[in-house]
């Protein structure tokens, strides 16, 4: 579980939800043709930007980015310099029911099994890194619509509740509260696009980034298994993903400058 995204999700709704509790009556905060107005548009506009399979698509990546942990790079590093060396000793056979959590990488490993040279495991694997990459991106892209949609919404719904209010003038009393419910939908707005749609979009990105990082790791470590690499050699190798502090750490050389 991605623990930050939770915190920081919660965390926000639940500061909003206080202030509002400590308030007025939360009751003024909630409003029916707003949301409807609001959360219904904003879910049929974004949906009217991509196919049906990729705004729902959408939902289903942005639940196992937050469901499951991309590994360590440090702990993947060591888990491929283990299945070097075993490969060195015992041949690439000796990988064949490894038990991995990273489906990326079982299926690289199926493929040296299967005795595919350097090449066409490179080739594959880059190509399922590039497919992964695109559905991050548009997932990214589906609740970055939402954020953009979301205040646009909120503001033609503020515009409904203004119209409706000044068709109204001639009870003073009533001004008030429907000002009060034309204001709403900017609120429920500014919420979907600030609290909701555009960290999850950021994550995404972020999300499809680090992923990205660690199969082009996998793909590296695989191909140098094939072509029979020292195990010592691939682990200095794979060192150049981890970040300046933890190279130092581990003493690997680094990259000379320029």
């Amino acid at each position: 579980m991605d623990f930050a995204t939770l915190i920081g999700l919660v965390g926000a709704i639940l500061l909003i939800a206080s202030a509002i509790i400590l308030g007025v009556s939360p009751d003024v905060f909630l409003n029916g043709p707003s949301l409807l107005i609001v959360v219904g548009g904003t879910l049929l506009v974004a949906l009217a930007k991509f196919s049906i399979r990729q705004f729902f698509g959408a939902f289903k990546v942005a639940a196992r980015a937050f469901k499951f942990k991309l590994p360590d790079t440090q702990e993947s590093i060591e888990e491929l310099v283990d299945i070097a060396n075993i490969a060195r000793k015992e041949g690439v056979l000796g990988l064949e029911g490894r038990d991995v959590k990273s489906p990326f990488l079982a299926q690289g490993i199926q493929m040296l099994v299967d005795g595919q040279d350097g090449a066409t495991i490179k080739e594959l694997l880059d190509k399922e890194r590039l497919m992964t990459l695109d559905h991050n991106r548009t997932a990214s892209k589906v609740f970055m619509a939402m954020a953009d949609v979301g205040p646009a919404m909120g503001m033609i719904g503020t515009l409904i509740g203004l119209v409706q209010m000044l068709s109204n003038m001639e009870d003073p009393k009533s001004i008030g509260p429907a000002m009060a419910v034309a204001l709403l939908t900017t609120l429920y707005g500014a919420v979907i696009a600030t609290m909701i749609a555009t960290p999850i979009a950021d994550k995404l990105s972020l999300r499809m980034t680090e992923e990205a990082r660690l199969q082009m790791l996998y793909t590296d470590a695989l191909v140098a298994i094939q072509q029979g690499t020292n195990p010592r050699i691939i682990e200095q190798m794979l060192s150049s993903y981890l970040p300046p502090k933890e190279r130092e750490k581990n003493g690997a050389a680094e990259p000379a400058n320029g």
